[in-house]
């Protein structure tokens, strides 16, 4: 990861669900089956205990970034049994994962940002995968009541990044972006290279939102899909028109900007003792040639 990280940034109840105890069987609720090629998948295998988060061979993330320092991976993600599970998850095979913050959540001295950003094994900075053709990011999101966000931050949670960290083709977004006081604070939003919201939708506590941008690196076009609960993906917006050149890297987690600040990479206020965090589920990347989607 460059030193020079993400300089494109600067434009811009209880757990819902039923949480299960140990011991007691989890049901086998239906879940949608994949229809596409999947170039990178980050639905981590039921079987994974934390440890296996810090070592290439069993993570199916970068186990080195995106993080404070010091910090292993085992002690940054939690893993939640909640049912009923993810749209593309099966609860046999794979298990949501919880991405959290707290003081020392410091990357590269970027003392301003609060951070953890899981990175796909094989999502290569040039000449990934990830980054021709047609590709679409899969995710799902549920609200953690016991580790909430705290909106009056702008918060970044997914996008890609360019290779030379100057820009990012699109950012999936909560909180209040900064500069942009018109935008709603409980929302997900996703803005496009211009850091201009294409979408948005209100922030649900109590049930998996599901989502899927879809980047056309050929076209320069980016596409939203989205669903709640067990329902169907359906798309949301048009192919809108987006300069996807650059190629770079795809980024899951949460990364929190300050407040009272004009430098918010190295400076600006976070309240202490921060304990937040975001859960994912049905996290991978599928290839959209011919037009494939899972919905």
């Amino acid at each position: 990861m460059h030193p020079s990280l993400l300089l494109g940034l600067l434009a811009g109840t209880a757990l819902a669900g039923t949480i299960r105890r140990p011991g007691r069987p989890r049901p086998q609720a239906p879940t949608a089956e994949t229809l596409c090629p999947i170039v990178f998948d980050g639905r981590p295998d039921s079987s994974l205990e934390p440890l296996d988060f810090d070592d290439w061979n069993t993570s199916p993330f970068n186990p080195d970034y995106v993080k404070g320092a010091g910090l292993p991976w085992s002690s940054i993600l939690q893993f939640p049994d909640i049912s009923p599970p993810a749209r593309f998850d099966d609860p046999t095979y794979q298990k949501p994962f919880e991405v959290t913050i707290n003081d020392s959540s410091i990357f590269n001295n970027q003392r301003g940002f609060r951070r953890a950003g899981l990175q796909f094994q094989g999502d290569t900075n040039r000449d990934s995968p990830g980054s021709s053709g047609i590709k679409t990011i899969h995710f799902s999101l549920k609200w953690d009541a016991q580790r909430p966000l705290n909106l009056s931050h702008e918060y970044l949670n997914v996008w890609h990044e360019t290779a030379d960290y100057s820009a990012n083709q699109f950012n999936f977004q909560a909180g209040a972006i900064l500069g942009q006081n018109s935008l709603a604070r409980d929302t997900w939003k996703v803005l496009n290279r211009q850091n201009r919201q294409v979408w948005s939708t209100p922030i649900l506590r109590n049930e998996w939102q599901n989502f899927a941008i879809s980047l056309d690196f050929v076209r320069n076009t980016l596409r939203v899909y989205y669903s709640r609960g067990s329902e169907p993906l359906r798309s949301v917006t048009n192919a809108l028109t987006n300069n996807n050149a650059g190629e770079g890297q795809y980024q899951v987690g949460i990364l929190r900007k300050p407040t009272g600040t004009s430098d918010v990479v190295n400076s600006g206020y976070h309240q202490r003792n921060l304990n937040e965090g975001l859960i994912y589920g049905s996290v991978f990347v599928e290839d959209g040639e011919g037009g494939c989607v899972s919905l």
